[in-house]
């Protein structure tokens, strides 16, 4: 088939390649005409890496990465609200916290290594005459026989042709920076320090920064959308005294921050389609199910659909519609699962509310220390969740061996299902 995949994120990257090695004509285009790598921390999950396996791109990911082992909650005060280590649902599981340029440019440069047709520069303003898409200058690419709409959580293409899906930004987001960490501080978990709903410090160790070798870790500081920018003017003074009333131990991140004006913000959205196909158009990554980061789980979400997305195709050769409404089908539980425990959780740990904060801190210790609840958020953790009462999608076996990179890196590996 002549396939188009609008967007070069993970979603779109991991979707072109698939498709291309299955024997496809694929064209991939991006709206910017450099991408670069940038961002701060993500997590990766069992059910990331194994799609990173499947694509053989694992290794050069295990090599920057760092392995992440437990997710840890502390009250400001100090006292432990949840601990959950990924041993608790299986040996050999494991999370990977990455600098997120470093995701982009490995898929992002197998893309361009492998798709031979790879357009920059190219964003796509709407979908045009039965299928083709249309360029923010009017041209129009196509036909094609499948149109692949991975281009993020502020698509243009959902908002032109798709506006009656829901599309609701998050009140709040994070200021977010990315220090070193020579002395293996932050080694070996992701930890949140939480005061009320209003405040909450996160510290992920980010393994290597793309090209580099020293050490990283990222810190996330929940803000309200409408505070960022004041924020940034009350200056570093204030920011470090924000930042250590929740948790003092991020002081060495802190002291690297030169000023206010090296926070970057990040904000969230909410989006739910129906389902996430419509003729021979379908919508995967952060276009199809934008969600708040509280779970970590968009980077493995959009891996997910892409893999889905080119089994889905291949198990229906020359059907794209029936192909699109079985991938819409495989992928309803898992999506549905992961946006509703995000939309209610969020509020627990991002909001005004002085109820949810002290429900949180009384019913989280609770939960975390039954054997069967806990069990069931470590699995929520891992990725594979299907709903409350249905099981998961099979985590497999990844199990690298640790080899280079930054500490707790892990080398090459391999994946079953």
């Amino acid at each position: 088939m002549r396939v188009v995949v609008v967007g070069a994120g993970f979603a779109g990257s991991a979707a072109a390649l698939l498709l291309h090695r299955a024997g496809h004509t694929v064209t991939l285009l991006e709206a910017v005409p450099d991408p670069s790598p940038v961002g701060a921390g993500i997590m990766l999950q069992p059910t990331g890496m194994h799609v990173l396996a499947r694509l053989g791109l694992a290794a050069p990911i295990l090599h920057a990465g760092h392995r992440v082992d437990r997710l840890r909650g502390l009250s400001s005060s100090g006292r432990e609200l949840f601990h959950l280590p990924y041993a608790a649902r299986g040996p050999g599981l494991f999370g990977l916290g990455l600098h997120r340029g470093v995701l982009f440019q490995t898929l992002f440069d197998a893309a361009r290594a492998e798709v031979p047709d790879v357009r920059l520069g190219v964003p796509v303003a709407r979908l045009g005459q039965p299928g083709c898409v249309r360029t923010n200058a009017g041209e129009e690419l196509g036909p094609f026989d499948l149109i692949v709409v991975a281009d993020g959580a502020r698509s243009q293409i959902r908002a032109a042709d798709f506006p009656g899906v829901r599309d609701v930004p998050y009140p709040w987001g994070a200021l977010w920076f990315v220090a070193e960490d020579r002395e293996g501080r932050f080694r070996g978990e992701l930890l949140q320090a939480v005061k009320g709903a209003r405040e909450m410090v996160g510290m992920l160790p980010t393994g290597l920064a793309p090209g580099g070798d020293t050490p990283l870790v990222s810190l996330f500081v929940s803000t309200r959308v409408r505070d960022a920018e004041s924020v940034r003017r009350e200056g570093v003074a204030a920011f470090r005294e924000r930042v250590l009333r929740v948790a003092p131990m991020a002081e060495p991140i802190v002291a690297q921050l030169p000023d206010t004006e090296a926070l970057l913000f990040a904000g969230y959205r909410d989006v739910r389609f129906t389902r996430w196909n419509a003729g021979n158009v379908v919508f995967i990554g952060d276009a199809a199910h934008a969600m708040s980061p509280q779970l970590g789980q968009g980077s493995n979400l959009a891996l997910l659909d892409a893999l889905v997305l080119s089994q889905c195709v291949a198990a229906q050769p020359g059907n794209v519609e029936l192909a699109l409404q079985a991938y819409s089908a495989e992928r309803r539980a898992h999506l549905r699962f992961y946006q509703r425990m995000t939309r209610w959780l969020t509020p627990f740990f991002q909001s005004d509310s002085r109820v949810l904060g002290w429900a949180r801190d009384v019913g989280f210790p609770v939960g975390a220390a039954l054997p069967f609840l806990r069990n069931q958020m470590v699995a929520t953790m891992c990725g594979g969740k299907l709903g409350f009462v249905r099981g998961s999608l099979p985590e497999g076996s990844y199990v690298p061996q640790l080899g280079p990179g930054s500490g707790d890196a892990a080398g090459p590996g391999s994946a079953s299902v």
